[in-house]
């Protein structure tokens, strides 16, 4: 099974570049895009070329800004779009589609904001999700894939000095909240397979920094570490174009 997980950064913006024909190429079992900036009609249309997928997607409500979707030709047994605290729930942050053998999360961690000013909300959402996670994990394996917004370690952004403690995404509070994923039984899939890769997932759209490949890596699959065994691979598709993210993925 192929999972990707892509954020699209306006799903109806990417449908007018190559977005329809990369994923027939790219040919995943499961695709999960965040900050879709749609609501979940709007994205169902957008996708309707891809039709061997059906699709479940969660919109904020507050118009074009965040939002999740997951799109499968594997259909799940449940379907939940909240994580039932009313702070989070409101800005269709999550997807979650059960499956058999486990529950897939297709996730949009929200963002500190240029002045830091979410640092404190994200902090909250950080441990929260987490126990959300672990309360999922009581029944069956976890699969978490999406925008994490952190860069975990140094090597894991392309300026780490310049940014931290200065920047969103490389703050030590945020990566405090990977490394408590990573230390609660969570594995990190791209660096389990690939430990010292230099590949990144988004890059500013300012001073042609995908050009220059001054990029970070915020994009995830967090594994519950019983399933890591079944990771044959995890991928960073670089080449896929369209958002100033790229996608990532896993086969099982």
């Amino acid at each position: 099974m192929k999972i990707i997980s892509f954020n699209v950064n306006g799903i109806r913006a990417i449908t007018g570049r190559t977005f329809i024909q990369d994923m027939k190429e790219v040919n995943a079992d499961i695709i999960c895009l965040q900050e879709t900036k749609a609501t979940p009609e709007q994205v169902k249309e957008a996708v309707t070329e891809l039709r061997d997928y059906a699709v479940y997607a969660n919109g904020a409500e507050r118009k074009g800004y965040s939002g999740t979707a997951i799109l499968t030709k594997k259909l799940p047994v449940n379907v939940t779009y909240k994580i039932l605290i009313e702070e989070h729930d409101q800005e269709g942050r999550i997807t979650n589609l059960e499956f058999e053998d486990f529950y897939l999360i297709c996730v949009y961690v929200p963002n500190s904001g240029s002045e830091l000013a979410r640092l404190g909300y994200r902090q909250k959402w950080d441990a929260d999700f987490l126990a959300y996670l672990k309360n999922l994990e009581r029944t069956k394996p976890v699969i978490v894939c999406g925008d994490f917004n952190v860069a975990h370690k140094p090597m894991d952004l392309a300026r780490p000095k310049e940014n931290y403690n200065k920047s969103a995404g490389f703050m030590q509070e945020e990566i405090d909240g990977m490394t408590n994923f990573l230390a609660n039984d969570f594995v990190d899939s791209f660096r389990e397979k690939h430990p010292e890769a230099i590949k990144y997932t988004w890059w500013s759209y300012r001073a042609g920094a995908r050009q220059k490949n001054v990029g970070w890596r915020i994009d995830y699959f967090l594994v519950s570490n019983s399933l890591k065994h079944k990771i044959e691979a995890a991928f960073i598709l670089n080449e896929v174009l369209g958002s100033d993210h790229c996608p990532v993925g896993i086969m099982l």
